[in-house]
């Protein structure tokens, strides 16, 4: 009876959150879906965006089930938490999705062209219902397939091992649901996953807010780095806008507008928190795929720069430094210190890791720096160490310059610079960086 009144009172909490969120969500999806379509009718014309070729997309009567199921699988995983703050970030994942699209709804509504053949049975009942109150102008991006983006990932990590695969085929059929009931254009799919993507992001699992602690930074290097990546926001979005008609070009397009304009919020004042790294070097999954585009930039630029260079050079007492590791070059070590924010650890790497997430191209964080030259020395003991950033030129080298300042390897910043240098890596490590060396260690 005790255990029953201790897992009572720990589900409680969690149902009567759950319960209000949706009593507060559900409404406030159909009166704000509702007015955009209202809204969207009241225009002489409302454009439509489609690709020739989806003329040729099967229309069958008996996905609307699964294309429905999303409504259960709404409200039901609001109830599946451990905690109300579980409960929270799930609901404000919704939310975040339902303002924005209204908003993209109501400042550029679109019309689905279809029309839909009649049907009978189960399926005609459903399609009925859901003509009472879903008009054709609201389509890019999807709410079905941002919102499934969500639960799906709501779920996986909930269910048992072998109730996955029937999850992931489920949800497959939900997500391929809004083409073949004719309810959404092809355009609808990957703007409605961004937004899914962009509403997991920005209410990770396990930690806070990318932007909860965002202040604008004073450093003016960082203010016009952020600048640039916005620059470069704006004219892969423009770009898209340009390619007409509508092409998978204009759809690609937008996915790196959105990682740049992402990473200028990182250099405006977000920090590092944007790349969602973990100590051991993982990122979210949301993290993954919004920001892919701009970790493929990175990829290449590292290719450019350290193409003719070896992948890392030993500095002194099994202590090497080096550019961002591939697997194989990671396992030579038995620990790697990542100083990196923007690249997760290679997949499959069994090295230990050790991150401290940084921007590119910005000075290094004292306390941070310190930390990590703390870990390298003790960590050399279990083996030999990998300090890495991406190119191997800065970050890491500041950090290792600091370990054999504080080390007594050597005796002042000049000398530590110029070790590296015979060790046959060439650095980056401006002149007011050296001074700073000397001033945090006197």
């Amino acid at each position: 009876m005790g255990q029953v009144r201790s897992t009572l009172s720990q589900t409680a909490p969690v149902l009567k959150r759950a319960a209000l969120w949706l009593a507060f969500l559900a409404p406030f999806f159909y009166l704000s879906y509702g007015s955009a379509n209202w809204l969207a009718s009241q225009r002489a014309h409302v454009p439509n965006v489609a690709f020739a070729w989806e003329s040729a997309i099967p229309f069958f009567a008996w996905t609307i089930i699964p294309y429905w199921s999303i409504n259960l699988f709404y409200g039901l995983c609001l109830f599946i938490n451990a905690t109300p703050r579980d409960v929270d970030r799930l609901a404000r994942r919704y939310l975040t999705i339902q303002l924005i699209a209204v908003a993209c709804f109501i400042a550029f509504p679109l019309e689905a062209t279809f029309v839909r053949p009649a049907t009978s049975g189960l399926p005609g009942f459903m399609f009925a219902m859901l003509g009472g109150f879903d008009k054709p102008f609201n389509q890019a991006p999807s709410l079905h397939i941002a919102l499934l983006v969500v639960i799906w990932d709501h779920l996986r990590g909930r269910l048992p091992r072998r109730a996955r695969l029937l999850w992931h085929a489920w949800c497959f059929l939900i997500g391929a649901s809004v083409l073949t009931t004719w309810q959404h254009h092809v355009i609808d799919i990957p703007t409605g996953m961004l937004l899914g993507l962009f509403s997991a992001w920005l209410f990770p699992r396990d930690a806070g807010s990318p932007l909860a602690k965002f202040a604008m930074i004073g450093d003016p290097k960082s203010r016009r780095l952020g600048i640039y990546y916005l620059c470069g926001a704006v004219a892969f979005l423009g770009l898209a806008v340009l390619c007409t008609p509508l092409s998978a070009a204009a759809l690609l397009l937008l996915w790196p507008a959105v990682a740049l304009a992402i990473i200028a919020l990182g250099y405006f004042g977000a920090g590092p928190q944007i790349f969602q790294k973990r100590v051991d070097g993982r990122v979210t999954l949301a993290s993954r795929w919004l920001l892919a585009p701009y970790r493929l930039g990175a990829h290449i630029n590292i290719r450019l720069w350290t193409r003719r260079m070896p992948a890392s050079v030993a500095i002194a007492d099994g202590v090497h430094l080096g550019r961002f590791p591939h697997r194989h070059e990671a396992d030579r070590f038995a620990t790697v210190i990542d100083m990196t924010g923007e690249l997760p650890r290679p997949s499959g790497a069994h090295a230990r890791w050790c991150s401290f997430p940084t921007l590119d191209l910005i000075a290094l964080d004292e306390i941070q720096t310190l930390a990590a030259a703390d870990v390298i020395e003790a960590a050399r003991q279990q083996g030999p160490v990998l300090v890495c950033c991406a190119l191997g030129f800065q970050r890491s080298a500041w950090v290792i310059a600091h370990w054999l300042l504080i080390s007594r390897r050597c005796e002042d910043p000049v000398e530590a610079v110029r070790l590296i240098e015979r060790a046959g890596r060439r650095v980056h490590l401006p002149a007011e960086s050296i001074h700073a060396v000397t001033e945090g260690l006197q």
